[in-house]
């Protein structure tokens, strides 16, 4: 069955070469209309990220005083504001996808009854938004590990990408599956943005999985965010290889779950016309 999915002309990779001029058009789109009328543009794709840092840092580092082991020297608040950032960006990747996947058929209904118009590139130009933004708050993560972190620049941060794309892949399925239910079952949206600041308090974004209660932490790892934050942790912030077993497996899942979530968007497309 999976064999067979990868071969159809409608999975990830051949529904983007087919019509990667298209994709890349909206996804321009995408990106333009999201800073529409600013002052800054896509500067606040920066900005934004590091003002939530800010007050993070601010809540937990210092009215808090927080005592996480970081992986390095737990009261520095240096390293405890990049271990934070790095839960947060990718934490922001998934809540994009949960909030805004819902709605990227519902509020283009007019591509709908054009037979021609490929559906299935919609929710990916939604994750492609949230990966292009995510792309650039790592860039300051990157450069502020290597300054401000204990251990600096590393090898291990070239790894980074291959931390980062089995969370990406999910939350392409992830978004095929929001994308088509949300036609049928409006309340979708509202339940996936409760979802969305869920899974911010139940997965290791404000700390590292060791920090987890023993008993609740094989819980918070079965989450869709420990993995990849935990790896990115390890490849930026302490620099050694992230736990490849661990890793993939979650890639295998999130393989699985984008198969399943495009299945579920491909049959559902059917009714589309007919309830729009």
């Amino acid at each position: 069955m999976v064999i067979a999915l990868l071969r159809n002309p409608q999975t990830l990779p051949r529904l983007l070469s087919r019509h990667s001029s298209l994709f890349l058009s909206l996804l321009r789109r995408r990106i333009a209309e999201r800073y529409r009328e600013t002052w800054l543009g896509l500067a606040w794709a920066w900005i934004a990220p590091l003002l939530l840092l800010g007050a993070y840092v601010l809540v937990f580092g210092v009215l808090f005083s927080p005592r996480v082991a970081t992986g390095a020297h737990p009261d520095r608040l240096a390293d405890f504001a990049l271990m934070l950032y790095s839960g947060v960006l990718l934490h922001g990747l998934l809540a994009d996808s949960l909030t805004q996947a819902p709605a990227c058929i519902v509020s283009n209904s007019n591509f709908v009854k054009k037979v021609v118009f490929p559906l299935g590139l919609l929710p990916l130009v939604q994750v492609g938004s949230a990966t292009v933004h995510l792309a650039l708050g790592l860039v300051i993560l990157v450069l502020a590990a290597g300054m401000l972190g204990t251990g600096g620049f590393q090898a291990t941060m070239l790894l980074l990408p291959f931390t980062v794309a089995p969370l990406v892949l999910l939350c392409c399925g992830i978004s095929w599956a929001l994308a088509a239910l949300a036609v049928y079952i409006r309340d979708i949206g509202q339940l996936s943005s409760f979802l969305s600041t869920l899974l911010m308090f139940l997965s290791p974004v404000f700390f590292p999985l060791a920090a987890a209660p023993e008993g609740l932490r094989s819980v918070v790892a079965l989450g869709p965010l420990a993995a990849p934050i935990e790896a990115t942790r390890e490849v930026l912030l302490q620099g050694r290889a992230p736990d490849w077993g661990s890793l993939g497996i979650y890639s295998v899942a999130a393989l699985l779950t984008a198969l399943g979530g495009l299945t579920l968007f491909r049959r559902s497309r059917r009714g589309f016309a007919d309830v729009l």
